[in-house]
């Protein structure tokens, strides 16, 4: 098989989510390619995508959760949204790229490239099987704008918010968001904390920010920090920055010589965040879709902070009404008591449970396990249908 996958650099989940199908079918034996689309025009366009959304996570939140409410207006007008025709400008380019290198199959992670294939299809354009990964356990708006061949979402739970909006049942495929297969992987907690060098003895706590280290984090680590103090005498917070750099060297300056410098251990961008998250005894995170899954594979004590307004909203309601994490919306607030709950093992046990039952625990096998059965059909039973234009015609 030889698999294309589409993503951009919109926050580290989309890209996480087409990783961990690429790991999962180069084991198999298959041929992956995954790109961003916007690099076959420049990787000066590719870099401004992703920083649009990374400058306006950062220092602007709130305006990033009007502009996605106006997104959720927006799609209730008939037509194509301003994101699909911004997007055609790319289409001519990823036409030429797919008539050198073809491929068996399209996996798009990410709902831009998504609106290319759609783009590419009104053409006229025969593909390959096209198929949308959902990486938030709601569907985001304009998915529905988006004619792919097949849209795997998080769960069962979320089918019926995506036929609401216009997905066929019979395209929906209830698999879950895949993470790689490091979060998955048993290990013992004290294994990982000697691999990470990291205390036996001691209490940790993670606090990321996701891959950008947005939300508002300065707050929740001066709250954490006199909680570990007070509370937890062995107690040290892990905080992982991610690519926001700003924060790092606030971090440092603010605490590392400070009467907290034994209490905290900072760190700027990580590959082995499967580790910490099995090395500690508590995760704190903003709501992202795949560092939520990523939780609950884990099954790690998890907090839900800081929420991006739009899709984390929608993701931190998800997780807490299900007991799958504790919401924690105004840390000031409700960040002791959420500490406190997570103290008695019976709560920790519970939650444990929530995230097994909740969350699928092996969605990249299963989508790959189908990928490769789609894709046998697909070569041994061709249904003979002649495109009215070509790749090469177009």
């Amino acid at each position: 098989m030889d698999a294309l996958i589409l993503s951009c650099s919109t926050g580290g989940g989309h890209n996480a989510a087409g990783t961990a199908i690429k790991e999962e079918l180069e084991v198999r034996g298959h041929h992956v390619t995954m790109m961003d689309p916007y690099e076959l025009v420049s990787h000066k366009l590719a870099e401004e995508v992703g920083n649009i959304y990374v400058k306006m996570v950062q220092h602007s939140p709130k305006l990033f959760g009007f502009v996605y409410s106006l997104g959720g207006i927006v799609r209730n007008i008939p037509g194509k949204s301003p994101v699909y025709y911004a997007n055609i400008r790319v289409a001519k380019k990823l036409r030429q790229y797919l008539q050198k290198s073809p491929a068996d199959v399209i996996l798009m992670p990410h709902l831009y490239p998504a609106e290319l294939i759609t783009y590419l299809k009104k053409k006229g354009v025969l593909l390959p099987p096209t198929i949308f990964i959902a990486t938030d356990y709601v569907c985001i708006p304009f998915t529905e704008e988006t004619n792919c061949d097949y849209y795997v979402v998080p769960g069962k739970a979320q089918m019926a918010d995506f036929i609401r909006r216009g997905i066929p049942r019979e395209k929906l495929r209830p698999y879950g968001i895949p993470v790689s297969r490091a979060f998955d992987e048993e290990i013992d907690p004290m294994l990982a904390r000697e691999v990470l060098g990291l205390d036996p003895d001691r209490y940790y706590a993670l606090l990321t920010g996701g891959s950008i280290g947005a939300g508002d984090m300065k707050k929740t680590i001066q709250i954490l920090l006199r909680k570990l103090k007070r509370n937890k005498p062995k107690g040290t917070l892990i905080v992982v920055c991610g690519n926001n750099e700003k924060l790092y060297q606030h971090l440092q300056k603010e605490y590392m010589t400070s009467k907290y410098a034994d209490k905290l251990i900072l760190i700027r961008k990580t590959n082995q965040m499967a580790l910490y998250m099995k090395a500690c005894d508590l995760f704190l995170s903003k709501p992202g879709g795949l560092s939520s899954t990523e939780a609950a594979v884990v099954k790690t004590p998890y907090i839900h902070m800081n929420p991006i307004p739009g899709c984390e909203s929608k993701n931190i309601t998800y997780f807490s009404k299900t007991g799958m994490s504790l919401a924690v919306r105004h840390p000031s607030l409700e960040l002791t008591m959420a500490l406190k709950k997570l103290d008695k093992p019976e709560n920790v046990q519970k939650m444990r449970k929530a995230q097994m039952t909740n969350i699928p625990q092996d969605a990249r096998s299963k989508i790959c396990d189908w990928l490769e059965a789609l894709i046998e059909r697909k070569q041994k039973y061709n249904d003979n249908r002649k495109p009215t234009i070509t790749l090469a015609d177009w």
